[in-house]
């Protein structure tokens, strides 16, 4: 075996190993190179109009589907996922839900900074490098990254599912100058015949491996920008939800036995765990930023929860 593969062979698994020990749920890695397949998927959704108000994904598409248009120098994709399936689930019983992602600090904080932990261990050891570290912030194709780098398949519900982890995760990548030995893309989708997250979905926003946003409780209740959701959505069908939704995932069958999280900084605060009915109709400005500084809530603001709150007591829901 040539030197230089073997060196790149014996660094790539060094990377993973120092990513686990900072605290990720796994790690793979795979070329930068343009994404064809999904582009051309992405441009068909988007023709459809399914995007609805989030014109972002209209924007930069270029980069989206080639990462090197981001990081010119790039030669490898080092992706990382976290689970955020948590331990406590007292949340799920509460007057008014949000969904789980956003129980603790906002992600793109924590996956952020423990990106850039592992950047700097690399450059420890192969000196400085030309690379950039992602979360979720930039036009990229978390998913089919993840799946390219044999992390996971991604599922009729449209999430990326891990056989081990299940789909309760963030994705976070490193786009890297190295030359790395990359990992075997996963190929096989292991739905099946299941069909649980379409079912489950009160607004039929799913059809197999397909999600139109604008039906979407998770995008209506943070996406969308309007003033009322009367002409969009009935009440009952919200479930309670008034920040995102779990449905398609809490119903999966590869979520049944999957490890929780011990990540601190994404558990449930107490004043959080006990809010009731009437303190998330009264919540105002100081209480919001309290329960939810630095917290992945601030993207719908106090306006968009009060809206999706109001929405619900007045249809006495």
């Amino acid at each position: 075996m040539p030197f230089f593969r073997l060196y790149n062979e014996t660094l790539s698994e060094w990377i993973k190993t120092e990513a686990l020990a900072l605290g990720f749920s796994a790690c793979g890695i795979s070329n930068a190179e343009e994404l064809t397949d999904d582009a051309q998927r992405m441009e068909q959704w988007l023709e459809k109009g399914m995007q609805g108000e989030m014109t972002y994904l209209e924007r930069n598409r270029e980069k989206r589907y080639d990462v090197r248009k981001l990081v010119p120098e790039a030669r490898s994709v080092i992706t990382v996922l976290f689970n955020y399936n948590p331990e406590d689930n007292s949340l799920e019983k509460a007057p008014y839900k949000i969904a789980k992602y956003a129980y603790g600090k906002d992600y793109h904080y924590v996956i952020k900074d423990k990106l850039k932990l592992l950047l700097n261990k690399i450059e420890e050891r192969t000196g400085e490098r030309k690379a950039s570290a992602f979360t979720d912030s930039a036009p990229l194709m978390d998913r089919a990254l993840a799946r390219k780098s044999g992390l996971g398949f991604v599922g009729k519900n449209t999430m990326l599912i891990n056989r081990k982890l299940g789909s309760y995760l963030f994705i976070g990548h490193l786009v890297i100058d190295l030359d790395l030995s990359v990992d075997e893309e996963t190929t096989v989708n292991f739905c099946g015949s299941c069909t649980k997250c379409i079912q489950a979905c009160p607004t039929n926003a799913l059809q197999p491996f397909e999600l139109d946003s604008r039906k979407c409780i998770s995008y209506l209740t943070i996406e969308y920008r309007g003033d009322n959701l009367h002409d969009n959505i009935q009440p009952e069908k919200m479930l309670k939800w008034i920040f995102g939704c779990d449905i398609c995932q809490d119903v999966c069958p590869w979520n049944r036995k999957v490890p929780t999280h011990n990540e601190k900084l994404f558990r449930p605060t107490e004043q959080l765990k006990n809010m009731n009915r009437e303190d998330w109709i009264n919540l105002d400005k100081a209480t919001f930023k309290v329960l939810f500084k630095n917290s992945a809530v601030e993207r719908t603001g106090l306006k968009g929860l009060k809206r999706n709150i109001s929405f619900l007591d007045k249809n006495n829901l």
